[in-house]
């Protein structure tokens, strides 16, 4: 009996996460024993304002095949505005990424609460499905960080 190897592309998915709510979301979905795709690749943050648009990339320099940033619904916000500095900078980057040939599909921002566990489930689904739709990114990679 042989192996088959997995050919299937597998999207990296890097997700910048709130820590106030879209990170709790995370936490609700695994203490609800709900699964997302296991290529999402969490990094938490304060706050999503705080995500440089040079994070978003670098990650894209580094091997991801797509960007999403979870932060608080509009008005929730731990730190009052910071999902509203979110969205007017993401707003710019999307424009930039868009002038180096980065698809728009590749980026998104969601805004998911801490007691939305089942909607972080299915937006890390419907994202991890668009991002294999597109297939893999070769614009920005830096060759030197893919493995041989």
């Amino acid at each position: 009996m042989s192996v088959k190897e997995n050919t299937e592309f597998q999207p990296t998915i890097v997700a910048f996460c709130c820590n106030w709510c879209s990170y709790s979301g995370a936490d609700l979905a695994g203490t609800n024993r709900l699964s997302y795709p296991t290529n999402v690749k969490i990094i938490r943050v304060p706050c999503s304002c705080r995500i440089n648009p040079m994070f978003v990339l670098r990650a894209f320099q580094r091997g991801a095949d797509g960007v999403i940033l979870c932060g608080c619904h509009p008005g929730d916000c731990h730190y009052m505005e910071g999902n509203y500095h979110t969205r007017r900078r993401m707003t710019l980057l999307f424009s930039m990424l868009n002038y180096l040939g980065i698809e728009s599909a590749r980026t998104r921002v969601e805004w998911v609460s801490a007691a939305e566990g089942q909607r972080f489930v299915d937006v890390m689904d419907d994202f991890t499905a668009k991002i294999t739709e597109l297939g893999p990114n070769r614009r920005l990679e830096d060759l030197r960080c893919k493995k041989n």
